[in-house]
């Protein structure tokens, strides 16, 4: 079931001295299924001091349509996104569903280098940790995993950042997952179009999560969270 809609203001004021302006990606799959996560992502970023846009009429960014093999329809997307920032007046778009940062970093290849770099997109972890922290960190007495994302760990190369953020919450002990280099068979389209396969990579994931005794599972993915 897809939960409730959450909507979010065009503008999300910075807790205290503004230290940065940044535009956010809402995205499809994790506006759809986990809104509460976009939610909490424009919290975080306010309580570090930065000014989040949230342009309403953004749509999708193309990563599904590029995964499937549908350049075209990817360009056309990542047009309209890209528009969709400019217009907002933001250089910098947080993207926190690894799918689609993954993409849009890769603009160049869909709209040319020139308009590809009319916004700076990063990750929101990669964002968190350049920008450092000044909001205060509550204790959360949990063993957590974390479970890296293929389209964040080895498309963009993102893997210590996550882990640094997740290790300075004051009691929050962190697990490694075995073969975490594993996809979890979500990837994408790939869990629709490979379902049998996609299931035995998902069954195998699960068996090496289980296998840490974390209280929680950790992703920067919708997909693999799904």
């Amino acid at each position: 079931p897809v939960p409730g809609r959450v909507r979010l203001p065009r503008r999300v004021r910075a807790v205290g001295p503004r230290r940065a302006t940044v535009g956010m990606l809402t995205g499809c799959v994790q506006g759809a299924f986990f809104p509460q996560v976009n939610a909490a992502t424009a919290r975080v970023l306010a309580m570090e001091g930065c000014e989040v846009v949230i342009p309403p009429a953004q749509g999708c960014c193309g990563a599904l349509s590029l995964h499937s093999g549908r350049p075209e329809q990817a360009g056309r997307l990542a047009e309209r996104t890209v528009a969709a920032f400019e217009r907002a007046g933001v250089d910098t778009v947080v993207v926190n569903a690894a799918g689609c940062g993954s993409t849009m970093k890769e603009y160049g290849d869909l709209l040319g280098p020139e308009r590809a770099g009319a916004v700076r997109v990063v990750d929101l972890s990669e964002y968190l940790a350049e920008l450092g922290p000044v909001a205060r960190r509550h204790p959360l007495p949990l063993t957590v995993a974390y479970h890296d994302a293929c389209h964040l760990a080895h498309a963009q190369g993102i893997r210590a950042q996550p882990r640094a953020l997740l290790s300075a919450v004051p009691g929050l002990r962190l697990v490694e997952i075995a073969e975490s280099s594993i996809c979890c068979g979500s990837a994408g389209t790939y869990n629709l179009l490979q379902p049998e396969a996609a299931r035995d990579l998902g069954d195998r994931k699960a068996e090496r999560v289980l296998a840490t005794g974390a209280d929680l599972l950790v992703s920067a993915n919708p997909g693999c969270t799904l």
